[in-house]
């Protein structure tokens, strides 16, 4: 999957954890789904996902991890990826935008990730299908670019990486769960939950920590994905409709009251929320919140900050400037569930730094 900050590879394990010590448990809704790392671990432990994100990006990352199912587009995708992979290059949009007008990829890359969408673009392929294959040349791009993990600058000089050659793999597209299909949506978190309704059994929230904005930080997989050709702006050629897609969550002003409201909006009993202690709204605040559905289960741990952080703080031209304040931060994992003597069991094996 592609690099991304906050997501939750190191505690992946631990909420489906959490989640399975929860009685009769067998939809569960992720509703700012990002990479869909989580929901792709929970359908391959059989639950049926339903999986939000406002972002087109995450919305494919989802179609494909989540809402496709193997046995109904690997065929085809594979052969695909083959077809695409022996294509030559042919510079347009993305290489003059992300590797002249930046360095965010070396032109040969660029050169081909342009032929590469363009021929996607002229199939016409059935949504789940032309999800896995781009996903399969937004991960493959990621592994050759030359950033931090972040698209809010590149490296002064090319990270090693960059110099590999293009190559696209099949994701790990997983069969249909037990639980039932799967399903991908495109839209606000609050919009989804009323959507939902009581669809799900359980909800699990990891909303945008603080003002560093989602759709800013990847915003080449966004205009990768929808092959709009938008205008650019800034050293980070950044989409201009990144100055107007803005989240309450990213508001230090609007967070809590956006969340106040999406909790509320919540059918079903049981609510499992991903935060840090980086985030605008404090372990004491969503412990209130989340205190108005019932009793509230808290785990935390120490991990490392992500990788720009333990780089430092550079200006444009990659000369550090500055270092951080710190390189390691708290994640919290806040249980509400009508069973939480059975999720305080299950926990206790699951953290070392449960609190």
């Amino acid at each position: 999957m592609i690099k991304y900050i906050g997501s939750k590879r190191v505690l992946t394990g631990a909420i489906a954890e959490l989640i399975g010590g929860v009685h009769g448990v067998r939809t569960v809704a992720d509703l700012f789904s990002g990479t869909s790392r989580v929901g792709h671990a929970l359908k391959g432990m059989g639950y049926r996902v339903i999986a939000n994100d406002s972002a087109s990006y995450a919305h494919c990352l989802a179609r494909c991890y989540v809402q496709s199912d193997r046995g109904k587009v690997e065929r085809h995708a594979r052969m695909l990826i083959d077809e695409l992979n022996s294509m030559k290059g042919e510079a347009g949009y993305f290489t003059a935008t992300f590797c002249e007008a930046a360095r965010f990829f070396r032109a040969e890359n660029g050169a081909r990730v342009d032929a590469m969408r363009e021929a996607i673009a002229r199939k016409g392929l059935e949504p789940d299908l032309e999800s896995v294959v781009l996903v399969s040349l937004m991960e493959a791009a990621d592994r050759v670019d030359s950033t931090t993990g972040v698209q809010m600058a590149y490296l002064k000089k090319w990270a090693p990486r960059a110099m590999n050659e293009i190559e696209l793999r099949m994701p790990d597209v997983l069969e249909r769960p037990s639980a039932g299909r799967c399903e991908a949506m495109m839209g606000d978190a609050l919009d989804a939950a009323r959507a939902i309704g009581g669809e799900a059994d359980l909800v699990y929230l990891d909303p945008p920590y603080n003002q560093h904005s989602y759709l800013g930080n990847y915003h080449i997989w966004e205009s990768l994905v929808r092959w709009d050709k938008p205008e650019v702006y800034g050293v980070a050629r950044k989409r201009v409709d990144c100055k107007a897609r803005k989240s309450d969550y990213n508001s230090k002003v609007r967070a809590e009251g956006a969340l106040r409201e999406l909790i509320g909006a919540i059918e079903c009993p049981n609510i499992l929320v991903s935060f840090n202690d980086e985030g605008y709204i404090g372990r004491g605040a969503m412990e209130e919140i989340l205190g108005t559905r019932g009793e509230v289960l808290t785990i935390a741990r120490d991990f490392k900050r992500y990788v720009g952080a333990q780089i430092g703080i550079h200006n444009p031209k990659g000369e550090r400037v500055g270092t951080v304040g710190k390189l390691r931060n708290t994640e919290y994992l806040y249980l509400v569930t009508g069973e939480p003597v059975a999720a305080e069991r299950v926990a206790s094996g699951v953290m070392s730094g449960a609190a």
